[in-house]
């Protein structure tokens, strides 16, 4: 039992030191989804990119409006997420001007031809061929049945194109029509009966936002107002690279500090607690990596303030140890009681800055949320960590009889 206790703590050691080295430096060139740290996206802040400004111009087709305004940004959206950036910053400045960030992007000029060029919408039959535009479309507005709770959009064509809906549909019952915004498919519902009064309806959504967003975009086949470039320019760092650089290095000592001074003070359980936060850095790059998750300044800020509530937690837990330890229990029972007694204090103060996370994720914007995201990721790994990677290395340590004397658990 002794024996295979040893060979369990040697394992885990062996395989969380291998992936620690496979998360930062790749050993096999050809393995292309490591390292981990390659794989997290960095925002515009840390990486640059690009940053232009557009605004909205009168004309005499189409005169500027609100309405009109948002619908742009609704178009300029789905082309921006057609590079595949993640929290693309795309807001409003004052009543006219839209500013979009894109992080990653070196071509700014490329990067503004996708966003307004003119949006066509199209109705297309299973054969590809298109029966309607988005010209002949007269309005489009998102609803909730009263009585199902079906959240829905509905369509509503002018005339002519009311009288094509109602020929195109006879002829497709039981097959698909898709509606495709600049060839992109938004939706493609199936005819169920032909509809003559040039009023249809797409169901399906999970929410009253999201149809919100398709009827935007369906009453705004194109731009709805003209749209001129006031500024584009690519970025570079909010830091700069030295600076970036400094501020890594500075990160790095801290953290070594730390880990130095919990193995000279706790000893033992110090080092035990080391490890585990070993394994709290793999499970946040791992979750980082796998959510896609782009990381910026404020995002950093939250890591490192999960990262340092992870080692208060083991510092509030090796306390309770040592008490129990003095007071005559025996090294396993110190354990449990220990960790037994600084679960609350752990939990009540995780779980508040949990909820503060929440409402700055609720309430604020761009990095904000990423800082509350951060936060919150790191509060449950931390804990999860403390609570139960500390304690079963810890228990492994102890029933392995590898180490007997009190002091070197600090006790």
């Amino acid at each position: 039992m002794v024996w295979s206790k040893v060979l369990k703590l040697t394992a885990i050691i062996i395989i969380v030191a291998a992936m620690a080295v496979l998360a930062v430096k790749p050993l096999f060139p050809e393995v292309t989804w490591l390292p981990l740290t390659k794989l997290i996206k960095q925002g515009l802040d840390l990486k640059g990119g690009v940053h232009v400004v557009l605004e909205a111009k009168d004309t005499p087709e189409a005169q500027v409006t609100p309405e009109r305004v948002k619908q742009a940004m609704a178009i300029i959206e789905t082309r921006v997420n057609e590079y595949g950036v993640a929290e693309p910053l795309i807001q409003l400045q004052g009543d006219k001007r839209i500013i979009v960030e894109l992080a990653g992007i070196q071509d700014p000029d490329e990067a503004v031809r996708n966003m307004i060029k003119t949006a066509y919408l199209e109705f297309q039959t299973e054969d590809g061929t298109t029966v309607l535009t988005g010209s002949q479309l007269k309005n489009a507005t998102e609803s909730k049945d009263a009585q199902s709770g079906q959240v829905k959009v509905d369509l509503e064509f002018e005339p002519e194109g009311a009288k094509t809906f109602a020929t195109v549909t006879a002829a497709n019952v039981g097959k698909q029509i898709a509606i495709l915004l600049d060839g992109r498919v938004l939706q493609a519902p199936v005819v169920e009966e032909p509809i003559p009064n040039g009023r249809a309806q797409i169901t399906g959504y999970e929410s009253l936002e999201e149809a919100h967003n398709i009827a935007i975009l369906l009453r705004s086949g194109a731009l709805p107002v003209k749209v001129e470039v006031m500024e584009k320019r690519t970025v570079g760092p909010t830091l700069g690279a030295d600076s970036l650089d400094k501020s890594i290095k500075a990160g790095s000592i801290g953290l070594i500090a730390v880990l130095i001074f919990m193995v000279l003070y706790y000893r033992l359980p110090g080092l035990v607690a080391d490890f585990a936060l070993i394994v709290y850095a793999l499970i946040m790059l791992a979750i980082f990596a796998g959510l896609h998750i782009t990381m910026t300044l404020p995002g950093v800020a939250g890591f490192l303030l999960s990262l340092g509530m992870a080692v208060d937690a083991n510092v509030i837990i090796f306390e309770r140890f040592r008490e129990e330890a003095w007071s005559g229990k025996s090294l396993q029972s110190s354990i449990d009681a220990g960790f037994k007694r600084a679960f609350v204090a752990i939990f009540d103060s995780n779980m508040t800055t949990l909820v503060a996370a929440v409402v700055l994720y609720y309430f604020g914007t761009g990095p904000i949320k990423g800082f509350a995201v951060t936060l919150a990721i790191g509060i449950l790994a931390s804990m999860f960590t403390a609570i139960t990677v500390t304690r079963y290395l810890l228990h492994l340590v102890a029933g392995s009889n590898l180490i007997r004397n009190f002091k070197m658990y600090g006790a």
